[in-house]
């Protein structure tokens, strides 16, 4: 679940690739995890948002960061469905933030970023 959260970020990151944009995307993932940490409602997604997690080395390719993103977010989804439907709704809305504050960053949200966020929200089965 952790690594569906930080991937979005990744994900929505490697799309609209740009130098100085990567480090503004990094640093506003960086910030929502910590405010998500410290301020979350849920213990759960408390925890998940402490970011511990490196869901992806230096060399994955941005294919291999959706592919593995949407996948956990579709494990995720499933898991808190059977164990903690309490917590999804709070899951779905923290990743959503996660990767449009990242979209964000940088110089508003590109088609590309925009394309990607929606197959975060269907992942999640979400619509916004």
């Amino acid at each position: 679940m952790q690594e569906g959260i930080a991937g979005a970020g990744m994900y929505v990151a490697l799309v609209d690739r740009g130098f100085f944009d990567s480090f503004k995307e990094a640093n506003a993932l960086a910030h929502h995890l910590k405010e998500a940490h410290e301020h979350n409602d849920s213990v759960l997604l408390r925890d998940l948002a402490t970011g511990h997690d490196r869901p992806f080395g230096m060399t994955s390719s941005p294919d291999e960061v959706e592919q593995s993103t949407v996948s956990t977010l579709q494990q995720a989804v499933t898991v808190l469905e059977a164990k903690a439907p309490e917590d999804l709704p709070a899951y779905r809305q923290l990743v959503i933030e996660v990767a449009e504050s990242v979209a964000e960053a940088a110089k508003g949200v590109s088609p590309q970023e925009n394309q990607a966020l929606d197959r975060i929200r269907a992942a999640l089965g979400s619509s916004g």
